[in-house]
Order: C-alpha cells, then sequence, then structure tokens
C-alpha cells in the first residue's frame, strides 16, 4: 500500500510540475505573438488604439474650439455691420473647407 501511494504521489508531483510548466509556456507564448503583433503593426504604420483615441479627442476638441470661435466671429461682424449702418465685409461662409492653393507650396 506505500508503495502505491508513494506512486501516486510522484505522478502528482509530475503532474503538478507539468501544469507550472505549461503556464510558463503559455506566458511566454502570449509574450511572444504580442511582441509580434506589436512589430507588424509598428512596421505597417498603424497606430495603437489608445493612440488613435487621443489623437481623435484632440481633434475633436479643435473642432469644437474652432466652431466657438466661428460663432464669436460671426456675433462680431454682426455688431459692426450694426454700427456701420449695414454696409459690412462679405462674412466667411460656414461651409467653406478648400484650402488654400498657397497652403503647402515652398517659395
Amino acid at each position: 500500500m506505500q508503495s502505491s501511494n508513494r506512486l501516486l504521489g510522484d505522478i502528482a508531483r509530475l503532474a503538478s510540475g507539468a501544469m507550472t510548466m505549461a503556464a510558463g509556456a503559455k506566458t511566454e507564448l502570449e509574450q511572444l505573438i504580442q511582441q509580434r503583433v506589436e512589430r507588424f503593426l509598428s512596421e505597417k504604420g498603424w497606430v495603437a488604439r489608445e493612440e488613435f483615441d487621443a489623437v481623435r479627442s484632440l481633434a475633436q476638441r479643435a473642432r469644437e474650439e474652432q466652431e466657438k470661435i466661428h460663432e464669436r466671429l460671426d456675433h462680431i461682424e454682426k455688431k459692426l455691420s450694426a454700427k456701420s449702418g449695414g454696409k459690412s465685409r462679405p462674412t466667411v461662409s460656414k461651409a467653406k473647407t478648400t484650402k488654400s492653393s498657397s497652403r503647402g507650396k515652398k517659395s
């Protein structure tokens, strides 16, 4: 009976060691896959979700600020128009979205 218990104890230790080794291999494999995926994405010029969300948030705030500035400008132009008796400069249409042709060109 004692040899049977000893055999079962040895088997339990082997199984425990195998499980520990499998857990370590799983962790290593996950790290390797993550590194390869990150390298692939970096080579393709793709960004992480966190970076994308941060830039999108910045763009949204910039757009909101631009809209506020546009509203202030409209208000100022209306005030100036009222003071000058209706003779004012033409206002810039909000629908205008084209870029200036001189932008980006080097002199």
